[in-house]
């Protein structure tokens, strides 16, 4: 019987470089029974364990019900992290999880789906991006927004440009700095707002990244009268345990790692940007 709580050993089965310091591995069971057991929903993250080192929360990217690898694509910042960009296809890890609340699937149904991302925060959205293409009857209009600060940190560019030609779909890309032969947009990501065709009365918005970019970023939204309980975000603590257990996460009276980390605003507001939560 599968048990979510307990580290599961995963194989490394492709790892992709996306940037010098950015990587996706793509991860399988080795025991197969496992394999077919394990579920998540968009926007949910597993725990994954590099032994004698650690564990860290890493989001999935792939879509939850792709029978396949699981996709996690992480950035190389610390001890746990750093070691897990050492690996090769073959090494084997832990894997605990799913955890925490994903994206509203239901509530978007029948909806326009606007993504508003900043920097690798576009990481916990991407599996749910993947969700709707792949039913795309269930869902109207997909308006993809995503920010970074240079030009030289947007991943997955090739992948934009494919969604990009999707029907019923528009991507809107900036870049704080633009370096050469920078196509698109120049500044924060709210100057896509401009661009966006947003229709407030039938959308659903999903945002993650920086916390101030998305505190600017729901400021806009409701300047264009979207309504506050059409907005959804993901936010980043640091999450030690998974299981409300280490309190580490804590965001006023919710933890992050169970209760969210995808919050409905209006639940949120109260201590958004605010310093020490």
């Amino acid at each position: 019987m599968y048990n979510p709580d307990l580290p599961l050993e995963v194989r490394v089965v492709d790892k992709i470089r996306e940037t010098p310091s950015i990587f996706t591995l793509h991860l399988e069971f080795t025991d197969p029974d496992i394999d077919l057991e394990y579920r998540c929903q968009p926007g949910q993250y597993n725990m994954l364990y590099l032994y004698g080192v650690g564990e860290v929360p890493i989001s999935i990217v792939s879509d939850p019900e792709h029978r396949g690898p699981l996709e996690h694509t992480i950035r190389s910042v610390g001890r746990v992290t750093r070691g897990l960009d050492r690996l090769r296809v073959g090494e084997r890890i832990g894997l605990r999880g799913p955890y925490g609340r994903g994206w509203p699937i239901r509530e978007a149904e029948g909806r326009d789906v606007v993504i508003v991302t900043g920097g690798l925060g576009c990481a916990p959205v991407v599996s749910m991006i993947r969700y709707v293409l792949r039913r795309r009857e269930r869902f109207g209009r997909l308006v993809i927004m995503q920010g970074v600060k240079h030009t030289d940190e947007l991943i997955w560019r090739k992948q934009y440009e494919q969604w990009q030609r999707l029907p019923n779909t528009q991507v809107l890309l900036s870049s704080d700095i633009s370096g050469p032969n920078w196509p698109f947009s120049v500044g924060k990501v709210t100057v896509l707002f401009n661009q966006a065709r947003l229709n407030t009365r039938k959308s659903i918005v999903m945002l993650c990244g920086p916390e101030m970019m998305m505190k600017a970023s729901i400021e806009r939204l409701l300047a264009l009268d979207m309504p506050p309980e059409a907005i959804w975000l993901s936010i980043e603590r640091n999450m030690q345990c998974g299981i409300n257990h280490c309190g580490h996460c804590q965001v006023g009276p919710h933890f992050v790692c169970q209760d969210g980390p995808v919050f409905h605003y209006p639940e949120l507001a109260p201590w958004l940007g605010v310093t020490g939560f």
